[in-house]
């Protein structure tokens, strides 16, 4: 950790498994503090955690950053997306969360989307087709399901709009996060009445949206936390959104992001509206857009592969015509919420090591298929394809990015780009800068640049026929 040569911020990264702090000068971007505490994820198809471990987990994450905490001007809080939060009449949680991998809200997302005219109607309404992991399905089969709880609801929010109104005492958003819901129409920026009333969610539940660059409160009382009453508290957002401000991205500039869940994403000047539904046509936190493709499937998926076949997830080996697709949650895309994982081309001189590479092979291929759709069609494809999260620094995942997309590689040097997005954006309130032309001044995005390799086509298109021919078992699902 280093000194600080101007005011100090925070910004916090509440994930799937994790809260993370981190302390930052406004000034330099040099991280002064750092903390981080866990939480926990339940197990199977739903998908579920408690919001107050989120609130407990940043407490103590907060504490571990000691002084330096104390001496934040400002806060901002990203967090995952699509997450339901239902809070009583006090403010507290009703039950546990929905998580944006929970994926029995399938057949809910299949409804609404027929009764709301399809899927085009809803990607030129809402800018995304809902899927299970969208915030709006979720409430349909809670409805549907837990109607006590439904009853019991006083507010709806999202993982980051619960911590943020625990540090200020108000319900507020962002667009960014909003843009996941699917009951925020991109069209008109504002909540949906008539999607509203199709799911039975009274709009006076759900959080103000906060604009950007605006305050969305102060810390309201100082008792667990270690901020001076008065801290300036920013909007927050979603992580992707996050990320995409802690790397300074500009426009045109594509990110693969290699976590939990896979993602590929790019800011753009123009409102996305994919009705094939592949890419989620999210705002971002600064007045673009973020058009966005999420696989399921990602690391946590690999390394699971390499644990069953006792090998560290580092031993790929190269040959073989053998095909993984590595669908061990189901699969957002392609859009199979119930399938699960398919082993093809399988022979007696098979090693472990191309078993593994296979894993890698079929999480990359799902999301290099998406990756054209969310670039603009004048975007420069000899910009280099920035590669983050916790899966970019391994050789394997970086060597399988490079041979499946056959263009140069850029890996950041800077970690936690969630965190130092928020950061950004809490630094934004004391400056008056553009959140990401912050980062960009912190050179959060600066790291080595690998050169492209010649593109795998037979793997891509093996890969590809695999999916095709299986994809009516695979929406079966297992039986």
């Amino acid at each position: 950790m280093s000194s600080a040569d101007g005011p100090l911020v925070v910004g916090v990264d509440s994930s799937t498994q994790s809260t993370k702090a981190l302390v930052v000068d406004a000034a330099t971007g040099a991280v002064v503090a750092s903390g981080q505490a866990p939480h926990t994820v339940s197990a199977g198809q739903g998908r579920e955690s408690d919001p107050e471990q989120w609130w407990t987990a940043l407490c103590e994450a907060l504490r571990q950053c000691g002084e330096a905490a104390h001496r934040a001007s400002a806060v901002s809080v990203g967090g995952q997306q699509h997450g339901l939060v239902t809070l009583d009449a006090a403010g507290r949680p009703v039950r546990p969360a929905l998580l944006w991998n929970d994926v029995r809200s399938a057949p809910q997302a299949r409804r609404l989307i027929d009764e709301m005219g399809g899927p085009k109607a809803w990607a030129e309404r809402v800018g995304s087709v809902p899927g299970a992991s969208f915030t709006v399905t979720k409430w349909a089969w809670l409805a549907e399901h837990e109607p006590d709880a439904v009853r019991a609801t006083a507010a709806v929010r999202l993982p980051h709009d619960y911590l943020t109104q625990r540090l200020t005492g108000d319900g507020t958003t962002d667009r960014g996060d909003a843009s996941g819901t699917g009951w925020w129409a991109s069209a008109t920026e504002s909540y949906d009445d008539d999607i509203l009333a199709r799911v039975g969610l009274d709009p006076a539940l759900l959080p103000r949206v906060v604009r950007p660059g605006e305050v969305a409160g102060t810390v309201h009382a100082s008792g667990e936390l270690p901020f001076s009453k008065g801290t300036l508290v920013a909007a927050g957002t979603g992580d992707n959104a996050a990320a995409a401000l802690g790397l300074g991205l500009r426009p045109g500039t594509p990110v693969l992001s290699l976590g939990t869940s896979g993602t590929v994403y790019a800011v753009s000047r123009h409102r996305p509206t994919d009705p094939t539904g592949t890419v989620a046509g999210f705002a971002d936190a600064r007045g673009d857009w973020l058009p966005l493709a999420c696989t399921l499937n990602c690391t946590l998926a690999v390394d699971r592969v390499a644990a069953l076949l006792g090998l560290d997830r580092e031993a790929v080996e190269p040959g073989g015509d053998i095909t993984l697709l590595p669908y061990l949650d189901g699969e957002r895309t392609p859009d199979l919420p119930h399938a699960s994982g398919l082993l093809h081309g399988l022979r007696h001189d098979t090693t472990g090591g191309q078993l593994l590479q296979a894993a890698y092979d079929g999480a990359v291929h799902a999301l290099l298929g998406a990756l054209g759709l969310v670039l603009d069609a004048d975007a420069d494809l000899s910009v280099p394809l920035l590669l983050i999260g916790g899966g970019a620094r391994g050789t394997a995942w970086q060597q399988t990015v490079r041979r499946l997309s056959g263009r140069a590689v850029q890996v950041p040097e800077a970690r936690e780009l969630v965190a130092l997005g928020a950061a950004a954006q809490a630094a934004g309130l004391l400056t008056g800068e553009d959140p990401a032309a912050v980062a960009r001044r912190w050179g959060t995005a600066q790291g080595p640049v690998l050169d492209p390799v010649e593109q795998d086509a037979a793997a891509l298109a093996r890969i590809s026929g695999v999916l095709s021919d299986a994809a009516p078992l695979l929406d079966r699902g297992p039986r």
